[in-house]
């Protein structure tokens, strides 16, 4: 038998950029979901985005295909167009000038790609789509909840 297909569903949200963030995250394997969130207290929404998505591979118990569903397209581009491979092998810089920014969440990533077999789909945020506006609920709702 095969790996697992794994769909995750992720999203950040920040209050303020930066400010308190959340994520949230869908793993869904056949008819079973699960979902995490959580939040942090002075972050930004592209580390949440990257974050979530590590909490949801991470959570993963065995080597798995998982496809990836997103509203970032930080991170889709820099993990689909290879940017994030490209910053690595430049010592983590984006140019001769400027680093590249959280590298730290970008090696837990790549780590958990080396892990599973992941693809990265973009979709378009806010446009309804059930389980992206459920992630925004989650992310947003962790901030809610830890900094009233």
């Amino acid at each position: 038998m095969g790996k697992k297909h794994v769909l995750l569903f992720s999203d950040g949200a920040c209050s303020g950029n930066p400010g308190p963030g959340g994520y949230g995250v869908i793993l869904q394997y056949e008819e079973n979901k699960k979902e995490l969130s959580g939040s942090f207290a002075d972050t930004t929404n592209n580390r949440m985005e990257i974050f979530a998505i590590i909490a949801g591979l991470e959570e993963l118990k065995e080597s798995c295909m998982v496809s990836v569903y997103t509203d970032s397209r930080y991170v889709v581009d820099s993990m689909s167009k290879g940017w994030v491979y490209r910053w690595k092998s430049n010592g983590w810089m984006r140019n001769k000038k400027d680093k590249a920014l959280n590298v730290d969440l970008w090696k837990r990533l790549l780590a958990q790609c080396e892990r599973h077999e992941v693809k990265f789909i973009w979709i378009r945020g806010h446009n309804e789509h059930p389980e992206n506006e459920r992630c925004d609920w989650l992310a947003t709702n962790a901030i809610k909840e830890q900094y009233k």
